[in-house]
């Protein structure tokens, strides 16, 4: 079986959350080279203010690419916050839904914002036809990434890894777009994202924190693992009554 290495991995990782204790701790480590966040991300936080999470979060990530997400659902409105949001600094992506809530493609809002120069991270991108027609609508001269939700195409029962590959055949002949593996569910998605290709992989506190158990030896791992299973029975004190055994005739 194959050692993995963080060390030798091209992908970029990029932190996913709302927390800004988590967010500055993860900007001190050198691995994570972006951030993104998002609504739901923000209310589980705690965030009651958006913009003034957003410019903390800002003031703690000064030097890599953030993004914060519109939460309009007509497209007017979307326009508006996207502007605003732009604004608050030069390494800010904008959050852009793939549709609204009544399905309704984006694609109009979307090539109006990138051809203004706004840099978007277009979300909840599921099918390979929304890839195709994201691309097309982004700018070929201003930076962007597709999200493409990895992760819940998985819990649907299907493989993500040809999915994802397909995608970023489609996203080829467009070098200032990149796509994201969004939604992981275990540390492996990361190695999968990265040996296809993928350009950046969101990954959670929960996965962050097991990155140090990258390349272990598997003979510690499964002795640490009974002990675990040992200690935690004797703490809890379970006892199994045995029959008596019956005496040799």
């Amino acid at each position: 079986m194959k050692k993995p290495s963080v060390e030798k991995l091209k992908i970029k990782i990029f932190a996913d959350g709302a927390d800004i204790k988590a967010m500055r701790e993860a900007a001190a480590n050198p691995l994570i080279k972006g951030f993104t966040t998002n609504p739901t991300l923000m209310r589980a936080a705690g965030v009651g203010d958006y913009k003034a999470f957003a410019h903390e979060a800002l003031k703690a990530i000064p030097d890599r690419p953030i993004s914060f997400e519109v939460f309009a659902d007509d497209f007017p409105t979307m326009d508006d916050q996207a502007r605003e949001i732009a604004s608050w600094g030069k390494n800010v992506y904008v959050k852009i839904p793939v549709s609204n809530t009544k399905g309704d493609f984006s694609g109009p809002l979307i090539a109006s914002l990138s051809r203004a120069g706004v840099k978007l991270n277009v979300t909840a991108v599921m099918t390979l036809d929304q890839v195709t027609r994201v691309g097309e609508a982004l700018s070929e001269t201003v930076p962007a990434v597709v999200s493409v939700f990895a992760g819940r195409i998985a819990d649907t029962g299907r493989d993500p890894v040809p999915h994802m590959q397909q995608a970023l055949e489609l996203l080829r002949g467009r070098p200032k777009t990149e796509l994201l593996w969004a939604s992981p569910r275990e540390l492996l998605n990361i190695f999968q994202a990265d040996e296809i290709g993928c350009h950046i992989i969101t990954v959670t506190t929960d996965h962050l924190k097991k990155l140090s158990l990258v390349g272990k030896d598997l003979t510690d791992y499964s002795r640490e693992t009974v002990a675990m299973f040992y200690k935690d029975a004797a703490t809890a004190n379970y006892v199994i009554p045995l029959a008596p055994k019956r005496a040799a005739s």
